[in-house]
């Protein structure tokens, strides 16, 4: 998957002329659409535990940098991809992605936040939409195409260059010209928001200093981050001069870090001989001198073992963990706001059988975390496998008042309502999920077959009626917009 579009930071500096084309508002849309694409790609990560330790991270930054919002003020949404290949990539409207490669590659917390940084810069600076809005001039790139160079290339972004830029090489050389521009400005802004957060600079020229480094060892074969984000000598020395301009700050990274990467490493391959090897890298990180290193391998241990089924190992190699951290006033401080531990004790009992213990679990979790959303789902998951169904459309009709817009709240009622025999209920609530990841024509076909379903009454009649205008003048629109760009 190339990282910002390929050559969302090969621009010029367009100023205002980039809001002519492409407003905050319609940046957003565009952006939502393509990780509607994304979410449903079989390597995008949809792992609650690492997905809330990478938002908290990247909104501990935005605290400090609360312009990068832009006017709309809308909010970044920070993801994994399974992938090896060291890369970070930002799509328009705050979406920024990481390669699980990378995210293992980072030794330090302050590391992984300079990429996080830069990658902020980018959509702060409006990389993207000036890329976007200079295709009229330039006759680059349609939308379609670029979409589809997000999709289609993840570890190759040579492929996602042929696929993109449909031979006109001219017009892609022309804009190279200017990406040590805005790699330059992204460092800027990237390297104030991890200062002004907390984090050691020297984690930037540390982790591009590597890079740098490793192109020696790569030959022809340069990282995708490289490719992607021109590394020059003159940037490395760029940064280094605002790090030696700082006065030195030591970050101690907390605990979620350490979790987060053993979480990844098992996550990046679950194959029989990648949970194998997993088990071994984290049998000799037990050997490790640093404590969080020890826990992070034992943590790994105890989810490798759950992958590999083994539940009652698993159960036992958690507790160890627990018990470690509780010894450890500090660490367990860091551990406050993290659902690591808990999320994993839920998936353990509930591979268990145990699903009551399970929800049991999940209830007391939700009351340390209201804000996991990842907890949420494994809560309703216990509920519905218990054959509380009742209750769990209960909770999920209250849940859904908070967030209207989450399509795995929609998908879940969707189940409960089956579960139940609700069959018109459950066909209305797969439309609106359908809907809210942008497919209109299967949120239609859905509240057709709730209208025809035998348990559709009249006050079922008056919602679905209601529903399918709203969503077939919005598929015309859709299709109309479709038009205009071919």
């Amino acid at each position: 998957m190339p990282p910002d579009f390929v050559y969302a930071q090969n621009l010029p500096t367009l100023g205002d002329s980039s809001r002519e084309d492409l407003s905050p508002l319609k940046e957003r849309k565009l952006g939502e659409q393509i990780m509607n694409s994304v979410r449903q790609d079989p390597d995008y990560l949809d792992d609650g535990p690492v997905s809330e330790y990478l938002n908290q991270l990247g909104n501990k930054m935005l605290e400090t940098r609360p312009q990068a919002r832009g006017e709309t003020s809308f909010n970044f949404e920070f993801f994994a991809v399974r992938d090896p290949v060291l890369n970070a990539f930002a799509f328009p409207g705050g979406f920024i992605g990481f390669h699980s490669g990378l995210l293992l590659a980072a030794q330090t917390e302050s590391e992984l936040a300079s990429v996080m940084g830069h990658e902020i810069g980018h959509v702060e600076q409006r990389h993207i939409a000036r890329m976007l809005s200079n295709q009229k001039t330039n006759a680059l790139i349609p939308l379609a195409a670029l979409a589809l160079a997000v999709l289609a290339a993840r570890s190759s972004p040579d492929a996602a260059v042929a696929l993109a830029t449909g031979g006109q090489g001219l017009a892609i050389q022309k804009q190279l010209n200017f990406s040590r521009d805005a790699e330059r400005e992204a460092d800027r802004v990237g390297f104030q928001i991890l200062n002004d957060a907390g984090f050691d600079p020297q984690g930037m020229v540390t982790f591009f200093g590597r890079l740098q480094a490793s192109t020696r060892n790569y030959a022809d074969n340069v990282p995708p981050f490289l490719l992607s984000h021109p590394l020059t000598s003159e940037r490395i020395a760029d940064i280094e001069a605002r790090a030696r301009d700082q006065r030195y700050r030591q970050h101690v990274d907390g605990l979620p870090f350490f979790l987060a990467k053993a979480r990844v490493r098992v996550l990046q391959d679950s194959t029989t001989q990648g949970l194998m090897d997993a088990n071994v890298f984290f049998d000799n990180q037990l050997k490790s001198e640093k404590e969080e290193n020890q826990i992070a391998a034992k943590y790994g241990l105890a989810f490798v073992a759950m992958k590999q089924m083994n539940y009652q190992k698993a159960q036992m190699l958690l507790n160890q963990t627990r018990q470690q951290i509780a010894h450890s006033a500090r660490l367990k401080a860091s551990m406050q706001q993290s659902s690591m531990l808990p999320s994993l004790l839920i998936d353990i009992l509930a591979g268990n059988k145990q699903f009551e213990k399970a929800a049991t679990e999940a209830e007391a979790a939700m009351q340390d975390l209201p804000l996991s959303r990842g907890i949420v789902y494994q809560y309703v998951d216990a509920l519905l496998n218990a054959h509380k169904e009742a209750k769990a459309e209960t909770f999920l009709r209250d849940q859904l008042v908070m967030y209207r817009q989450d399509p795995k709240l929609q998908s879940l009622l969707a189940k409960a309502y089956a579960a139940q025999g609700k069959q018109a209920a459950q066909h209305i609530a797969l439309a609106e999920a359908y809907a809210l990841q942008g497919s209109l024509q299967s949120a239609i076909q859905q509240l057709d077959i709730a209208r025809r379903s035998p348990d559709a009454q009249y006050y079922d009649e008056a919602i679905i009626d209601a529903r399918e205008r709203d969503l077939k003048q919005k598929r015309k629109e859709e299709m109309d917009d479709e038009k205009k760009r071919h």
